[in-house]
């Protein structure tokens, strides 16, 4: 278990001392995707349904997620965030909402799971807002786009 650093001598969960590691400047990128029906994306897009405008409203709640993180995820620490940045576009493509959060800090862990919360949280709020008018909505594509610093060092996903 020595190489498991999430469990303790035992073989019980345990958070991770972060104690002794450097602070560094530690920044990620998460992105994720709604798919919706044509009829549900444009009243999306003309701001038309009956619970206020979905993408402001989205991106406050992925703000409000990334701030909750070590909340509702059990190992994860509480970090200094030292900024959030939301962006959701209309892709008329692919019919959908595309979420990106960007979240920086300067500590001792990184800030990827805080993007993830934010990009997932947005997209819920996005799911909640239009449940009234479609049921087969689609939330997909959750993931890390990339994320600097930390003794693991950067990382950047290969997109297709």
């Amino acid at each position: 278990m020595s190489d498991f650093t999430h469990f303790n001598e035992e073989g019980r969960a345990k958070m991770v001392d972060v104690g002794e590691k450097p602070q560094s400047h530690r920044t990620a990128v998460a992105a994720a995707r709604v798919l919706v029906n044509p009829d549900t994306f444009a009243l999306i897009k003309s701001g038309g349904m009956k619970k206020g405008d979905v993408l402001t409203v989205a991106q406050v709640a992925g703000i409000m997620g990334a701030k909750k993180t070590p909340d509702i995820i059990p190992m994860c620490h509480p970090v200094m965030i030292n900024g959030i940045d939301m962006n959701l576009s209309l892709n008329e493509e692919l019919c959908c909402v595309e979420i990106e959060a960007s979240v920086s800090c300067g500590g001792k862990t990184g800030v990827e799971m805080e993007a993830l919360s934010a990009v997932s949280t947005a997209a819920l709020t996005v799911y909640d807002m239009c449940k009234a008018v479609q049921k087969d909505i689609v939330i997909s594509d959750i993931r890390l786009i990339s994320k600097t610093g930390g003794v693991h060092g950067d990382f950047r996903r290969k997109e297709d």
